[in-house]
């Protein structure tokens, strides 16, 4: 399952997002927010981020504007490791080096075809497993 979360600036982006899952047939849990309507990306970020820490999630996608609030927000969650990603290649990378468990994105900042392939990318790529990302990992949770 899916967390995902948004602000207004990154709803549009979210349904996009919905439509990719669903056509994928990958279960998911909407947190919000429902409409364009100005709202703050905290809630909904944090929601999401809360999903994925206690274990009802797997995975969270998270989307405002820039990207940057509302992964500020997931990551005050303990257990929580949202990465930003604008590239493939990052969402490729925080999966193989740091397991990230949420991947945040700005709907401002990538168009929609981009951003299906970096969640395409985060939500397919594996955990290396290698020990030394997993030492870092572990200094990281503290």
């Amino acid at each position: 399952m899916i967390a995902l979360g948004s602000d207004h600036g990154g709803y549009d982006l979210k349904q996009k997002v919905i439509a990719y899952l669903e056509e994928k047939k990958i279960p998911y849990k909407d947190f919000g927010c429902d409409s364009k309507e100005s709202c703050d990306y905290p809630v909904f970020g944090r929601a999401a981020a809360e999903a994925v820490a206690d274990g009802r999630c797997e995975k969270g996608i998270v989307i405002c504007t820039t990207g940057i609030g509302i992964s500020i927000s997931a990551n005050k969650v303990a257990g929580v490791r949202c990465a930003l990603c604008a590239d493939t290649l990052s969402a490729k990378m925080t999966r193989l080096h740091n397991d990230a468990n949420m991947l945040a994105m700005g709907a401002g900042i990538v168009g929609e075809n981009l951003a299906l392939e970096i969640v395409d990318t985060f939500l397919n790529t594996p955990f290396s497993g290698e020990e030394r990302h997993q030492r870092r990992i572990n200094l990281i949770e503290g």
